[in-house]
């Protein structure tokens, strides 16, 4: 007879080629099985680390992932990544033990109660079911975009499971086709702009969207932009403003606010992505193509619901050759692209001894290598890698957490993104509050990636807290943290590592970056806390004026 966990894992390895975890009673019987068929596992440090390489491995390859951990503590540790995979509409299973069909025992908690919580349904298998529960668990996280939980009582593992027969393969569901309707009443509305925008998110780069998009682009004669998640989509950088929200630059947000028509493709045009709802202008029309809930931000005037390829291909087809309105509306861009192109430049080393972080992002990003996938933990760094690192596609540049507001994933999801995209260079860019939180996980990226760099942007403080709270006059003791030697911690690890105090500091790295030579090798760089990210003082900016403090 063929075991429950057997059972599970035949019905898996179909759709699956990168499982994640950590063993222990729960579900030892299914990594066992595992190791029976081509699914690839890497056994990670802690169980959060499980969820998040699984769900940076989709980002990465469009495939999905499975995590696996053990019941009770094993379980509640997952927490926060699962609700990461929820918030960022990742699909991932989550397959874990739980209590025993006889009942809870006292390290048993209601877990299906506590999934449901932060948003994922949990599927329980039993002896009769355990492979169309499975394929069931796998149909759900694909058609509705989100992490799920495949659970298996903790006295079923070895148990014999009933024949179910053949079991389907699970598809992916179909794109949902806009109706003739709304491409007619979008088309309309982009034939008269002229100046239109196409604002594109990682919803376009999941749909594969990038080629009709940047023909609708030339089309229209329309400017483009992306979010964060959908940066390098369009084909035509020169006709490109970047991305929107606090990680733009100024002079092209205000051009933005400029445009009559924007049409929204798969973006979630949440607060950040909108400065605050400041980035459309009050007579902008905005049009807003998306798969799920396409009606959800008060600036959308027309929604038009449908997969961003399909209903760009429809929009091309339907909007008139010519007239072209807009004529002269790309010639302000190409007149003085420098003007929308310009960062802060980064000084010396500042008055408490420490690096400007924009001279050492903008020193690194002139030596990381071009075929690299960028894995960037939550927190104030942010603002460095994602202003001033280009990427080559939206799919290589990763922030696990940002969804759920987290810090404390970003070793744990570069060990999927490491083995989603295996030959380019794996960069991992976290702070040392971040670093600390998952260092457990350290060891994974050194002991998984062929080729990593880790910059650690060590300004030996929560920088978020410093800049928002010690603004508002709240005591920086509990804000700080004791300087943390990352780069000794990388080398006792098999990684190499050095402590970067002053830019000189990095010709070694740069050496051996020219060399090609494989390993990991962590950058500890000591920057100052007292250089606030434009996308920081954004949120600082509002915060204080929604609370009524003055800046």
């Amino acid at each position: 007879m063929t075991t429950v966990a057997t059972r599970i894992v035949e019905a898996l390895a179909p759709s699956v080629s990168h499982a994640f975890g950590v063993m222990g009673n729960g579900n030892a019987h299914v990594i066992d099985a595992l190791g029976h068929t081509p699914v690839v596992y890497t056994a990670v440090r802690h169980e959060a680390a499980a969820v998040a390489a699984a769900d940076a491995f989709y980002r990465a390859s469009g495939r999905l992932a499975v995590a696996t951990t053990t019941y009770g503590a094993g379980f509640t540790n997952t927490v926060t990544a699962l609700a990461e995979a929820v918030q960022a509409g990742t699909p991932l299973v989550l397959f874990v033990g739980d209590s025993p069909t006889t009942g809870p025992r006292p390290w048993d908690i209601d877990q299906r109660a506590l999934a449901a919580s932060v948003g994922a349904p949990t599927f329980t298998v039993s002896t009769a079911d355990a492979g169309s529960v499975t394929v069931a668990a796998i149909g759900h996280a694909l058609t509705h975009r989100t992490a799920v939980v495949l659970a298996i009582p903790s006295d079923l593992a070895t148990a014999d499971a009933a024949e179910e027969g053949a079991l389907p393969r699970v598809a992916y569901p179909a794109p949902l086709e806009p109706t003739e309707a709304d491409i007619a009443a979008a088309a309309r509305v982009l034939s008269g702009a002229r100046r239109p925008v196409i604002l594109a998110g990682r919803g376009a780069w999941l749909a594969g969207a990038g080629e009709p998009l940047s023909r609708l682009a030339d089309a229209l004669g329309a400017l483009t932009a992306t979010t964060a998640l959908g940066r390098s989509l369009f084909a035509r950088p020169e006709f490109n403003l970047g991305t929107v929200g606090g990680f733009g630059q100024d002079e092209a947000m205000r051009l933005i606010g400029e445009a009559d028509v924007v049409l929204v493709a798969g973006a979630g045009l949440n607060h950040f992505t909108t400065k605050f709802d400041s980035l459309f202008g009050p007579a902008t029309a905005v049009i807003r193509i998306d798969d799920r809930k396409p009606a959800t931000h008060p600036a959308v005037t027309l929604a038009v619901p449908g997969d961003v390829a399909l209903t760009a291909n429809a929009l091309l087809a339907a909007v008139p050759p010519a007239p072209r309105h807009s004529a002269g509306w790309r010639d302000r861009l190409a007149a003085d692209a420098a003007r929308f192109r310009v960062r802060e430049s980064g000084v010396g080393p500042l008055e408490d001894g420490r690096l400007d972080p924009r001279s050492v992002a903008i020193r690194l990003a002139g030596a990381l290598p071009e075929d690299r996938v960028t894995v960037t933990d939550g927190g104030h760094f942010l603002g460095w890698s994602n202003t001033y690192w280009s990427v080559a596609s939206p799919n290589r540049s990763l922030m696990v957490g940002t969804a759920f507001q987290s810090i404390g994933l970003g070793f744990g999801s570069a060990v999927g993104a490491a083995a989603a995209l295996p030959d380019a260079t794996l960069v991992v860019s976290t702070g040392d509050g971040g670093g600390l939180m998952a260092l457990a996980d350290l060891d994974s990226v050194i002991r998984t990636a062929r080729r990593g760099i880790i910059v650690v942007w060590n300004d030996a403080a929560y920088g978020a807290e410093i800049h928002q709270y010690g603004r508002l006059g709240l005591g920086t003791a509990p804000m700080l943290i004791d300087e943390v030697d990352f780069a000794g911690i990388a080398r006792s690890l098999g990684g190499r590592g050095d402590v970067i105090r002053s830019l000189d500091d990095l010709v070694d790295f740069e050496t051996w970056v020219a060399s090609g030579s494989n390993g990991v090798y962590l950058l500890d760089c000591r920057v100052s806390p007292a250089v606030v990210a434009p996308f920081y003082r954004e949120i600082v900016e509002h915060t204080t004026a929604s609370a009524g403090v003055l800046a």
